[in-house]
């Protein structure tokens, strides 16, 4: 920023003018790369003269062809950050402000992966979002105190969580782990806390229950917000003091636990004095705002595939090593990295997926029809996303006698009507997806948000 012009290219040109220096970054140091080394790349290929507000002025002043954003360089171009500069299938550059050195913060030089690698808890990136998560992760494992994780659909939660527990002085012990919007409404109390044996009826075995079960470890309950209002305020107790009484039993139980609850909703979905003691945050970024590591979390992602599929190995990796470097083309890592993504990590690997189906020959590359059309409200989205919920729901609920006949057509039912029977039971979604005919939780929950409804009821707290 306010520096004179640098040089790009792979060294030995002119001399009036300094280079552009390639480091790897880590935190409290860098390491220096040299040059780009790629033989087409000409020994001066590119000017680049800082004007200001993280923008650039570039010219392409070498053999090969340059695209920004893949449209061709002719000349001089203003570029800021976001912008992709793509030297003819040789080398992909990005324009993104970071930190002349990354903070140490808690990171303890000399303990980090290679670059690029997963580190020891799975986590993939080099970018400045990517080491403070994992600066947060670090923290708040050596903190005693329950957490909330929050992030959008495919960016690492239980991932996180994972994390949290294996690096907290409870990490010994084994994590337990529930997806809370599983749990059937009316068995919730006796997921969580267990029950006594013969009670509801005789013959029932004892059950510990979740947080019994997690005396001495860590309880990551994932959607945590699906949990109904009413039903959150049962952890009140257990949260506070360890406390808790197994359903048929009159005596209180104890249990050591640290509570890791997961999110990707607002936290108007939790009730207030359950969030009040969910006492840290951590909130995790998207791929929209780590884009430099789109194209290292790609290629994690096809290792793990190809490790599992020694057919894919042998086609997309040289050697078949699932551990080497996957034959993608430029211009799919490029289209990849400027993609907004909407369910991350997952969207990311249904893409890759979608180029090995298409892929010709041995490397994954563009297919027609990319990058595909973001969702709108239309019809046809809802639709689809109602065609997905029945699939969905079909699966979970298919035992469920209650409700075995036709099935109601979701997109018939006035919002105002959804609304009236929301704000009827307070929020609570069991009653209201089987009043109104749906088939599962999950149709109710796209229909809130397609209609933008109160899913916590104008009555309900």
């Amino acid at each position: 920023e306010g520096g004179g012009t640098l040089i790009v290219g792979r060294g030995g040109g002119r001399q009036d003018l300094p280079r552009a220096d390639f480091v790897q970054q880590r935190p409290g140091r860098n390491i220096a790369t040299g040059p780009l080394r790629t033989p087409r790349l000409s020994r001066d290929q590119l000017l680049l003269t800082p004007i200001g507000g993280g923008r650039l002025t570039i010219t392409n002043v070498g053999k090969l062809p340059a695209l920004i954003n893949g449209q061709e360089l002719r000349g001089a171009a203003e570029i800021g950050p976001g912008d992709l500069i793509e030297l003819a299938g040789e080398a992909l550059l990005m324009v993104r402000p970071r930190p002349l050195v990354l903070p140490l913060g808690g990171h303890r030089p000399g303990t980090f992966q290679p670059f690029g690698e997963a580190d020891s808890d799975g986590l993939v990136g080099e970018g400045p979002a990517a080491w403070e998560l994992r600066g947060r992760i670090a923290f708040v494992a050596g903190r005693g105190a329950h957490v909330l994780v929050v992030g959008e659909s495919g960016t690492g939660k239980e991932l996180v969580a994972q994390a949290i527990h294996r690096r907290s002085e409870r990490g010994g012990k084994e994590l337990i782990a529930r997806n809370a919007a599983t749990i059937p409404e009316t068995l919730v109390d006796a997921e969580l806390f267990g029950h006594a044996r013969n009670f509801p009826n005789p013959g029932m075995p004892e059950r510990p229950g979740l947080i019994g079960e997690a005396d001495g470890s860590s309880l990551f309950l994932d959607e945590f917000a699906e949990l109904p209002l009413a039903l959150q305020a049962h952890l009140l107790r257990v949260m506070d003091q360890g406390e808790y009484q197994r359903l048929g039993e009159s005596r209180a139980r104890r249990s050591s636990f640290r509570l890791i609850a997961a999110t990707n909703r607002p936290e108007s979905a939790l009730k207030h004095d359950v969030l009040a003691r969910l006492q840290i945050r951590v909130e995790l970024p998207g791929l929209n705002e780590r884009r430099e590591d789109v194209p290292l979390i790609a290629r994690q992602l096809l290792r793990r595939i190809a490790a599992r599929d020694p057919e894919l190995a042998r086609r997309f990796f040289p050697g078949g090593d699932p551990r080497g470097i996957p034959r993608l083309t430029l211009r799919l890592i490029a289209a990849l990295t400027a993609l907004d993504y909407a369910t991350h990590v997952r969207e990311l690997e249904a893409h890759l997926w979608t180029a090995m189906t298409r892929a010709r020959g041995e490397h994954l590359d563009l297919w027609e029809g990319f990058p595909p059309p973001a969702r709108g409200d239309d019809d046809d989205d809802d639709a689809d996303d109602d065609d997905d919920a029945d699939a969905e729901s079909e699966r979970d609920d298919a035992s469920d006698d209650d409700f075995a006949g036709d099935r109601v057509d979701p997109n018939t039912i006035p919002p105002e009507v959804i609304q009236a029977c929301l704000d009827r039971h307070e929020g609570r979604q069991e009653p209201v997806w089987r009043e109104l005919g749906l088939t599962s939780r999950h149709v109710l929950t796209r229909l809130v948000r397609k209609h933008g409804l109160n899913v916590r009821g104008r009555g309900g707290r």
